[in-house]
Order: C-alpha cells, then structure tokens, then sequence
C-alpha cells in the first residue's frame, strides 16, 4: 500500500469513526423525563423583572414578546417547547412535567398543576 494510499485509508477511517460517535451521540441526547418545578419564561427564569407584575402574569407578557416558557427546577431553566395553551394556563405554579430533556430545553408531553 501506497503512502497516500495509507493515509487516504486512515483519514477515511477517522471520518467514519467520527461520524459513527457523531450519531450515537445526537441519538442518546434527549431523554424522556418526569420534572417538577415552577412554570416560568426564559428571559426572566428564576426571577421576574416587570415590577407590579405576578410572576405568572409577567411570565406570560414575556412570552407575548418573543420568549419562551421555561421550567425553573432548582436554579435549572429549562426552555419548553410545544403546549403552550397549557402552559400558559398554569404560569407562575409549581408543576409536574414530562418530556424529552435535551441539555436545557424540553419537549413538552405533558404538564400538570403539583
């Protein structure tokens, strides 16, 4: 075998080896599970910033503005994805949650007041 055979070979077998992890990894990251915590947005998470607001009512204005509802488990945030009629149904309470948890953010299954 030819030097650049050789390496074309190894340099093909780094490739294949790279994406073969690649995949293994995109496939094992999100992960079905049960959360409790409190409905939130992601721009204020942990804390509200609209003075004179309740937390759900500012939870909501901010999603109104662009963000996203979030899960507050913890000093965790998590930002949600999908049911957003129930989720604005239950901003600012404390919640028992279940979805696909990929690093911070969650698809949303099922959500009910705790």
């Amino acid at each position: 075998m030819s030097k650049r055979s050789r390496k074309s070979y190894f340099l093909g077998l780094a490739l294949a080896a790279g994406l073969t992890l690649a995949g293994s990894t995109i496939l094992q990251s999100a992960e079905r599970k049960t959360l409790e915590g409190t409905i939130s947005d992601a721009m204020c998470g942990l804390k509200h910033g609209m003075q004179g607001m309740s937390a759900a009512d500012c939870a909501i204005k901010c999603v109104e503005m662009g963000s996203k509802y979030a899960l507050v488990v913890g000093t965790d945030v998590y930002e949600l994805n999908g049911k957003a009629d129930d989720l604005k149904a239950l901003a600012g309470q404390k919640v028992k949650l279940t979805g696909n948890v990929d690093g911070k953010a969650i698809e949303v299954e099922t959500v009910a007041k705790n």
